[in-house]
């Protein structure tokens, strides 16, 4: 495996403010996402792809150099991963002539996920495999508890099936967003939400809290102190 990390930390963010740079408990949420991946892989495989110098400075300041700043056009909240994830891989192939084989791919808003969960998700990985992508066990069971409105406004059943208890309905996995590893010469095809050969790496619900509002903050500083 040639494996390429790249950690996505845009400036804006409008949930929280400066959010990829704001100290949970003593950190910059950043540098728990930085320290799990130094743990598995040395630092000049690891990518923080930054549009914002202040990121970059943080990051810096923990050793780690940032090797650009990412484009304006890939700094927009229109801007997907799937084009920074590219636009990385493209870097260092042209500007260090490093041709990576895999890349895993580390979202600063998953800052309970460990080396050890990065290390049991590559066990899963091969080359039959297109990605591996973390999951917990969703609570929002569609055979269950999820409605869609029909065309005539009333509540209909998100998949069919004939359960009267939530636990004998069929296990349902949420991605949770901690941990993506990815075949690149696949992503340079396929954008990773279209990619069939799919494998899971399960994940608790702790490990799995995923930082996305005030609220998703405000419990991450509970689990955080607990």
């Amino acid at each position: 495996m040639k494996p390429l990390v790249v950690i996505p930390a845009r400036g804006g963010s409008k949930g929280i403010p400066r959010k990829n740079i704001k100290k949970l408990g003593e950190k910059p949420l950043i540098q728990y996402t930085i320290e799990a991946a130094r743990q598995v892989f040395d630092d000049e495989l690891i990518c923080v792809s930054t549009d914002d110098p202040e990121i970059k400075e943080v990051v810096e300041t923990l050793g780690l150099v940032v090797p650009f700043l990412r484009p304006a056009e890939l700094a927009t909240d229109d801007a997907g991963t799937y084009e920074v994830l590219l636009h990385a891989v493209d870097f260092y192939e042209k500007e260090k002539n490093n041709y990576p084989d895999t890349l895993i791919l580390l979202q600063v808003t998953s800052p309970f996920r460990t080396k050890r969960h990065i290390k049991e998700a590559l066990d899963l990985f091969d080359k039959d495999c297109e990605m591996v992508v973390s999951v917990k066990e969703t609570k929002s069971n569609p055979y269950y508890v999820l409605r869609e409105e029909d065309e005539d406004g009333w509540l209909v059943k998100s998949k069919e099936g004939n359960f009267t208890r939530r636990q004998d309905c069929p296990k349902v996995w949420e991605v949770n967003g901690a941990i993506y590893i990815i075949n690149i010469a696949t992503l340079k095809k396929t954008p990773p939400h279209q990619m069939a050969k799919v494998r899971k790496y399960v994940m608790d619900e702790r490990s799995s809290h995923d930082i996305d509002s005030q609220f998703d903050w405000a419990l991450a500083k509970v689990l955080l102190e607990n």
